[in-house]
């Protein structure tokens, strides 16, 4: 649900997609843990922002530039980066990048352009992660571009699970593991291998599940995503 360029189910990372609404916890997986107190690294915490996608769905319209209170919507994604404590943010742009450049602000951003991005959410993923490389972060936070329903609140519960670079974790809706999701920079060269397709991080996230931290967040936000012209409607 990958250094400078890219594109965005299980999320981004991929995690799966999640559904809206509170189920409860599955008897098997990870349990769901509350959220951690504090950071035990001072080590930053990047965040990784993937918004190449090209809205197929929605007729062609990059993700990245609809319209959300005024602006276009990769600029709410990262400003909540960016108020969750996350630093630096890297924004992976694939869709029509030239134009997101010119009509959104990233000011601040690294920008990452990812020429395949066509291929699926996993070639943005690894994009993404390369760019980071030599960044200096602990982690990689990995949030989507059409999840405005998810704040700086819940980002910032995530962030807050970082411990060391081999942490893992990922934002939980009722019991069900979404996005954004948390990667300690130990395990982001097998995240990168396993990345395909639209398949993201799902490989690295079946084989580490026993490791993985869910940190619930249902109670703050709703994972829903901006994928068809019926979902527009909750970005009024």
């Amino acid at each position: 649900m990958p250094a400078s360029t890219s594109r965005p189910p299980a999320s981004a990372v991929p995690p799966d997609r999640s559904a809206r609404g509170a189920a409860p916890a599955p008897a098997t997986g990870p349990a769901v843990r509350p959220a951690p107190g504090a950071d035990s690294s001072a080590a930053p915490v990047a965040g990784l922002l993937l918004a190449a996608g090209g809205g197929r769905r929605l007729g062609g319209r990059p993700k990245a530039l609809l319209p959300f209170r005024g602006r276009p919507l990769v600029e709410n994604a990262v400003r909540v980066l960016r108020e969750a404590g996350c630093g630096p943010v890297h924004v992976v742009l694939g869709a029509s990048a030239a134009e997101v450049r010119e009509r959104a602000d990233l000011s601040g951003c690294v920008v990452v352009e990812n020429p395949d991005w066509a291929e699926g959410m996993g070639s943005s993923l690894r994009a993404g992660l390369a760019s980071l490389a030599g960044a200096g972060a602990g982690a990689a936070l990995v949030s989507l571009v059409d999840q405005p329903g998810i704040g700086a609140e819940a980002v910032a519960r995530v962030r807050r699970a970082y411990r060391s670079p081999a942490s893992l974790a990922a934002a939980a809706y009722g019991g069900e593991r979404g996005h954004p999701v948390l990667f300690g920079a130990d395990r982001w060269a097998d995240v990168a291998a396993t990345a395909e397709g639209d398949r993201g991080a799902r490989v690295h996230l079946a084989r580490h599940a026993a490791e993985l931290v869910l940190v619930e967040c249902g109670d703050i936000a709703e994972a829903y995503d901006i994928d068809t012209p019926a979902d527009l409607a909750r970005l009024a």
